[in-house]
Parts: C-alpha cells; sequence; structure tokens
C-alpha cells in the first residue's frame, strides 16, 4: 500500500531509491570503461613487430606520432624501434644523444640490454624502464621518446622534451611600481625553478600529483616542512586524493574543487602569477600548487585580508604601503554600500540631507521616468558591462572604450533626462572605489547588488540588516579550516603588525599563528645584545 500511494504522489521508497543509485552509478562505471584505453591486460612484447601494432593501434589517426626504426652498423641482430611525438622533442637531442649511439656503438648488449642502454651507450640525462602501457602513452605525450629493443620485455622513455613556452615575463595583473619583474609561464619545471632559486634549502617539499583521467596533468604540492601546518597538509592531501575528473586545465578546477564554503562568493584560495608572492606565502607556513600548463599558482590557506594586500607593500616604505592599504580597505566599504546609502537616504530618509542638497536632487529626480532604486541597478549594470568589455577588448581598444563609452553614455543619459546627474556621480564613485581591489571584483558585484535590493526595501534599516548578514558570513568563512577574519586568542601587535597597516621590518619578530606553528621569523640585533 505504501509503494502504491508512494508511486501516486511521485514518493519513493527507499529500495527504489536504492536501486536508482545503483543504476547511475552502473552507467558511470559504463562511461568510464569506455573512456579507458583498451589495454587492459597487456604488456610490452619481446617482438618488435608486436609492439609496433601495439603502438598504431593506440595511436591510429594520429600523424603527429613519430616511428623510426634503428639498426646497428656493427651487429646486424641488434635492432631498435623509436616513437615520439613531433613537435615536442628535441630533434637534436634524438639524433645526437639516441639515434647515432644506437647505430655506432661497439658495447654489446648482455643479458639486460635496457640497463646497458641506460648506462653505457644513451646520452640522455633521465631514462626511465617500464613495461606498463599506460604509462608509455603518457610519457610519449609529454614529449618523451620511447625506446624498444629486440628481445626485451620492458621499453625506455628517454626525456627528449622541448616545448615553446612564453618568456617569464611580469604577469599584466600584477604589475608593481618596485620589486622582482619576473611571473611564472606555463611550464611548471620552469616555475619550480624560480622557487627554488628563491629557497635554497632542503625543508623546500615538492609532491608531485596527477590529475584527469584523460589529461593526466602534473601538479607540484609545494610547501616547506619546518613551517607548513601539519594538519593543513593533511586535509589538503585528503581533498586531492578524492578528486576524480576527466581533465585540469587550470587551477581554478582544483580550487572548486578543494575550497571550502563552495558557494561563496568570495575566495578561500589565494592565486598568483608571481614567484616572489609565492616564496613570501611559503615562508609564513602556507601551501601552494604548481599546475603543468597554467601559470596561475594556487596558495592556501587564504586570509581575507589578503585581498587588500600587494607584493609591492613589502618592497616600499611602511608608512605609504600602510596608507594604501587603509585606501583599499575604505574602496571596499564604499564600494559596496554607496548605492545602498545614496537610495536609502533619497528614497526613505530624505530628513538627513540639507535642504538646498534635497531641493537639487528631488528637482534631477523629478523629470527622471524611473525609480531611484532601478536608476541605480540599471546603471550598475551598465558600468559592469562597459568594465567587461573593456577588459575583453585588446588593451589600447580596451581602456579607450571604457573611458569615451561611459563619459558618452552618461553625459548622453544625462542630456536626455533618462538618468539623474547625482547617479552618475554615485555609481562613478562607486565604479573608481571598486577598482582599488581587483582581486575582489565578483565578491563585490554580488555583495553590492545585495546590499542595494535590502536599501531599497527597507531603508537605512535594511542596509544594516544586509551589512549584518555580510559581516556574519566573514566571521564564518574558513580556508582549510582556519577562520579567514577571527585572530587567535587574545588581540596582540604581533598578530595585527601586518593586517591593517604594515608594520616595519624590525617589529616583524613572529609568523602569523593562525598559519603556522612555527613562531620566530626575526631575531632582533637589540635583543642579542641584551
Amino acid at each position: 500500500m505504501g509503494k502504491l500511494f508512494g508511486s501516486l504522489f511521485g514518493q519513493t521508497s527507499p529500495e527504489q531509491r536504492k536501486n536508482q543509485e545503483k543504476k547511475k552509478q552502473e552507467k558511470v562505471d559504463r562511461d568510464l570503461k569506455k573512456l579507458a584505453p583498451p589495454i587492459e591486460g597487456e604488456s610490452v612484447s619481446e617482438n618488435l613487430d608486436e609492439n609496433l601494432r601495439m603502438m598504431q593501434k593506440l595511436f591510429r589517426d594520429d600523424d603527429a606520432l613519430v616511428t623510426r626504426r634503428v639498426g646497428n652498423s656493427l651487429n646486424r641482430s641488434l635492432e631498435y624501434l623509436l616513437f615520439y611525438c613531433d613537435g615536442m622533442v628535441n630533434s637534436q637531442t634524438i639524433n645526437e644523444s639516441v639515434i647515432r649511439p644506437l647505430t655506432r656503438s661497439e658495447e654489446r648488449p648482455g643479458r639486460d640490454a635496457l640497463q646497458t642502454l641506460a648506462e653505457k651507450i644513451l646520452i640522455v640525462n633521465e631514462v626511465k624502464k617500464t613495461d606498463d602501457w599506460n604509462e608509455i602513452i603518457r610519457s610519449v605525450t609529454y614529449g618523451d621518446t620511447i625506446l624498444f629493443a629486440q628481445g626485451c620485455a620492458q621499453a625506455l622513455l628517454l626525456n627528449t622534451k622541448s616545448f615553446e613556452l612564453r618568456s617569464p615575463m611580469e604577469p599584466d595583473n600584477e604589475k608593481i611600481l618596485t620589486g622582482p619583474r619576473e611571473g611564472f609561464n606555463e611550464s611548471m619545471i620552469t616555475s619550480i625553478s624560480m622557487i627554488r632559486r628563491r629557497l635554497r634549502t632542503n625543508t623546500l617539499k615538492l609532491k608531485y600529483r596527477q590529475f584527469g583521467r584523460t589529461t593526466h596533468t602534473q601538479a607540484c604540492v609545494c610547501y616547506l616542512e619546518n613551517v607548513v601546518n601539519k594538519r593543513v597538509l593533511q586535509l589538503l592531501n585528503d581533498r586531492l586524493d578524492k578528486i576524480d575528473i576527466d581533465g585540469v586545465l587550470d587551477t581554478n578546477y582544483l580550487t572548486e574543487l578543494v575550497r571550502d564554503s563552495r558557494l561563496s562568493p568570495f575566495r578561500t584560495t589565494g592565486y598568483t602569477e608571481r614567484p616572489d608572492v609565492v616564496v613570501s606565502k611559503l615562508l609564513e607556513g602556507r601551501i601552494a600548487i604548481i599546475l603543468d600548463g597554467s601559470p596561475v599558482v594556487l596558495l592556501l590557506p587564504y586570509l581575507f585580508i589578503e585581498n587588500f594586500q600587494s607584493s609591492e607593500d613589502y618592497y616600499l616604505s611602511f608608512f605609504y604601503t600602510s596608507f594604501s592599504r587603509l585606501l583599499r580597505i575604505l574602496g571596499f566599504f564604499l564600494t559596496i554600500t554607496v548605492p545602498g546609502t545614496y537610495i536609502s537616504i533619497v528614497a526613505y530618509h530624505q530628513e538627513m540631507l540639507p535642504t538646498p542638497l534635497l531641493v537639487n536632487i528631488a528637482s534631477e529626480q523629478q523629470g527622471v521616468p524611473l525609480p531611484a532604486a532601478l536608476e541605480a541597478f540599471l546603471m550598475l549594470i551598465v558600468f559592469d558591462i562597459l568594465r567587461e568589455t573593456g577588459v575583453r577588448m585588446p588593451s589600447n581598444v580596451g581602456q579607450a572604450l571604457s573611458i569615451v563609452g561611459a563619459l558618452v553614455i552618461g553625459q548622453a543619459a544625462v542630456e536626455a533626462r533618462l538618468v539623474a546627474a547625482p547617479m552618475i556621480i554615485v555609481v562613478g564613485l562607486t565604479g573608481i572605489t571598486g577598482l582599488l581591489i581587483p582581486k575582489m571584483n565578483a565578491p563585490i558585484i554580488f555583495v553590492r547588488m545585495g546590499l542595494l535590493f535590502c536599501a531599497s526595501v527597507l531603508g537605512l534599516f535594511g542596509l544594516v540588516i544586509g551589512l549584518s548578514l555580510l559581516l556574519i558570513h566573514l566571521l564564518n568563512l574558513t580556508s582549510f579550516g582556519i577562520s579567514q577574519l577571527t585572530p587567535v586568542g587574545r588581540l596582540k601587535f604581533q598578530e595585527l603588525k601586518d593586517v591593517p597597516i604594515r608594520a616595519p621590518w624590525w617589529k616583524m619578530i613572529t609568523l602569523p599563528s593562525r598559519l603556522t606553528e612555527s613562531k620566530v621569523r626575526l631575531d632582533p640585533p637589540r635583543q642579542k645584545q641584551s
């Protein structure tokens, strides 16, 4: 009877739900099996012709795969087979360090021919033996050369990679006035070398990982062993182990899969394209994730104050950088509250304005067809459209388009009596202050609209309610178990020395206690003398 009523009212029983989930899982398993390469149970053969047929089967309809059969001029019984992807290898390395030694070597490979080739004949800096076809596929598609030898049931993976890479120039979205001008490129090895050059210590640990069933994208988890928070590191490894996706092309894939508070508009993981920033964060106990193919490095845990920090803060005078940081914090507060405050005062609390100013605003608003709240929503959307257009267009055209477009459209709207002149000033101030904090472009849009809606409905009371909800949300934000906003323990100078302002370096004595258990960062000379 329960099943009958359940079917009539669209409800399912626990057994039906279990069967549905089982069918879904079976379908997923079938799809994954179709995506997997058809080499289950296969192994490398001792016969070159069989290995050739297997490679042709695996890479059918792939004209980029180059096949080369090589023999020895001194011993015709020695025969080899080479495979590599055209455009991903160094041709000179293959010719001089692989093919020439194979054809002219007088060494007689014995029982373990591949070991003899790797140790005495081939002039390649990295050689690895394998009989796993999956590893062979991943290696040859990443620029390695595969060597099969007659009579050997294994293959050699030879490092012959050579990619066309972008030079490590300063990233456009993180330009600074003074300081290092280097930036990461899309090569993970190059990015690691930039970090190693700055951190010449054996406590720097690099753990390689692989993501994506199809892309097999390489990644590297970097941290300082003596500074990192072991609990955060374990939590990160647990979350990374659960990732099962077909491909990972950028660090944002990992960000959305491992972050806390997935529905929050605020970031809970940091990112940068500058090696000096990564090194400074590692020194504070953070963890960096470098992904091959992406210049953006993921940093965690992430504190809310980092939205207002810049790498330039530590390269200029602490007086100037402290003032700049306070301006950014003020800019964030203004960009989210100015539209809501204006609408709440104009629509609900006119008595707060001086009479002459109220008369001017009323006269401007009288000839406008739309209510002030709807007018504010539309103008903010138009401003975001112009800003987004300027970002997506070529640099020279985009800057001119965004500035001229805003001036022309704003002036035309005021003259046509579609928008009140005070609204243009409010939207302009809102947009300019928002540009002070580029790291928060996305959250600012949603928070600003939410506060504007609250102010449009309930006036200043609604604006206060919206700000209270925002503060509650920020206080509950965590990044890998670490509170983003709330300091730990009692308020001390060493806990606040790099939060609202930047203290001078001789006052930076301890590391952030929220990020690491290690305490001492600087041992002041004055303490030594005492």
